[in-house]
């Protein structure tokens, strides 16, 4: 039997990258699947692309009425939910003293108030003993130039799992963080990034990786369906570093 048969779960931000990654292979292992983000278009391909059980959702979840139209949607397509990855997010880059409120508002925003309210949201159609899992990032921990409020997101995103857990106990939902490292995605892009300086980041960065190299989605989808499934059922509260040693030595 699969890992996920009969399980449903709801990815947001799955239309491109580790979010479209995990989105594949939870559908390859039995999952009914959800996927959010803003672009139609993008929603469509990777519904396309990857068919079976899985449907889309366009909204911008920084919005609450879009996430609790999420709740709605899912219920009314498969009534449950069993696993959410909070995968959206992203923001704007730029070292301390040139940092715009605008600029400020967005990334909080995206990472902080809208994973707290999609998830927040979701809790009445969570099966108990369910599993959560928050995207963060070794920029929680790491003093990477011009990353300073993105890193401060990720850094709440790690304290939200410790405290959800312990909130979530009585209901036996487990919540924990993927923290990723150098991964392959268009993310840097949507911070400003033009394609040239994404793939030099990438190169440059994946080197200095104990591995030797940056990571690809389909690495952060095998952590994922860890945490995901009942391989991981005594694991709660924890971050799962998935990025090639950089943060660990």
């Amino acid at each position: 039997m699969s890992k996920l048969t009969g399980k449903v779960a709801v990815i947001t931000g799955g239309n491109s990258g580790m979010g479209l990654a995990t989105a594949r292979l939870f559908v390859k292992e039995g999952a009914s699947v959800v996927i959010t983000g803003r672009r139609q278009k993008e929603l469509d391909e990777a519904v396309t692309s990857i068919g079976g059980k899985i449907v889309a959702f366009r909204g911008n979840l920084v919005n609450l009425a879009d996430s609790e139209r999420l709740r709605s949607f899912v219920l009314e397509t498969y009534g449950k939910v069993d696993i959410v990855f909070a995968n959206a997010g992203g923001g704007a880059l730029g070292p301390f003293g040139t940092v715009s409120e605008a600029d400020f508002d967005k990334t909080v925003n995206l990472n902080l108030k809208g994973t707290f309210f999609s998830v927040q949201s979701l809790l009445p159609a969570m099966n108990d003993g369910g599993s959560i899992i928050l995207n963060a990032s070794i920029a929680a921990t790491k003093g990477f130039p011009s990353f300073t409020v993105y890193s401060a997101t990720k850094a709440a995103l790690r304290s939200f799992a410790r405290t959800w857990t312990t909130d979530l106990a009585p209901r036996k939902i487990r919540v924990n963080t993927l923290s990723p490292g150098h991964i392959v995605t268009p993310v840097l892009m949507s911070v400003g990034f033009t394609q040239a300086q994404s793939d030099e980041y990438w190169e440059s960065h994946g080197t200095r990786a104990p591995v030797g190299r940056a990571g690809q989605p389909d690495e952060i989808a095998t952590a994922a369906l860890f945490l995901a499934s009942d391989d991981s059922s005594y694991v709660t509260g924890i971050d799962l570093p998935v990025d090639g040693g950089v943060a660990q030595v």
